[in-house]
């Protein structure tokens, strides 16, 4: 069965893991996509549950082997990307697959499946309030942090390339409208 691809994508920080997360709970035909990456684990971070965390060495030969159905070095050094692997686990399970990913993997995600996807963007309220959820966390180091920022100001620039901007402003709001959109497109068929 080729079910439906539901795409998350937002600069880093807007909240849109939450949003999935939220919809996990809510909608059960749904199933995560889980990202392989080469960045480092965090500590509260658990291997094939959050990302599947392999060496650069082993991803770039994964690419090469064309693994992956998109792939991006979205940090300087560090990749993620999704297995081709994990969408056809998903739909085999009769599920339809959900992603939590980079502005530009989920833009590639919907050039490649089309009428397919739903690709919604996570609009924070503004840079502003972007940089000081980013800053509280405290999971970056300085440089990390500087990384983030610049790459969140320049993905705000491609909201209008999704087929809805979902606005953030407020939490349990954004959580409703979400759950709204993905059970209307998932009921037409």
């Amino acid at each position: 069965m080729n079910g439906k691809l539901i795409i998350f994508s937002a600069p880093s920080g807007a909240g849109k893991t939450t949003i999935v997360r939220h919809l996990l709970k809510r909608i059960p035909d749904l199933s995560f996509s889980i990202s392989a990456t080469t960045r480092d684990q965090r500590v509260d971070e658990i291997n094939a549950k959050d990302y599947y965390f392999i060496s650069k060495e082993s991803f770039l030969h994964k690419i090469a082997q064309k693994e992956f159905v998109e792939f991006e070095e979205v940090y300087s050094g560090t990749f993620y990307g999704t297995l081709r692997s994990e969408i056809d686990r998903i739909w085999a399970e009769g599920k339809h697959v959900i992603f939590d990913i980079d502005v530009i993997g989920g833009l590639h995600l919907k050039k490649k499946f089309g009428e397919l996807a739903l690709a919604v963007f996570v609009q924070p309220p503004s840079l502003k309030i972007l940089i000081d959820r980013l800053t509280s966390r405290g999971t970056d180091l300085p440089e990390k942090l500087a990384e983030r920022i610049k790459k969140a100001d320049k993905e705000l620039l491609y909201a209008d390339k999704f087929d809805v901007i979902l606005k953030n402003h407020e939490l349990d709001t954004a959580c409703i409208e979400a759950e709204k959109l993905v059970k209307d497109f998932l009921s037409n068929q």
